[in-house]
């Protein structure tokens, strides 16, 4: 397996607290489609990381290649929206609790 570390950008340091209601339905969206992954074991832990410099959301994604990484990322409908930005960076995995 294969392990990367995915980092969603939101558009503002507020977007947390003064989403428009359009984004608060992409997120709900959002949100729904990183709970299915969840269940399909392809993302190991997510959410929102509280950082006082601005909000952001973090994914550990356990995939068997780095095509499948990305492909995971351009569907999340925060990214393929155009609301939030991403990061994908390949992380090497010491160990991994199952």
């Amino acid at each position: 397996m294969k392990y990367f570390m995915y980092k969603l950008i939101a558009p503002r340091p507020t977007f947390h607290l003064d989403m428009n209601e359009e984004e608060k339905a992409v997120m709900d969206e959002h949100i729904a489609y990183w709970n299915g992954l969840f269940l399909e074991r392809k993302i190991l832990i997510y959410g929102p990381v509280l950082d006082p410099e601005g909000v952001f959301g973090l994914g550990i994604l356990e995939v068997e290649s780095d095509e499948e990484a990305e492909e995971l990322v351009a569907k999340d409908p925060a990214v393929s929206s155009g609301i939030c930005g991403k990061e994908v960076i390949p992380m090497m995995a010491g160990l991994v609790r199952q």
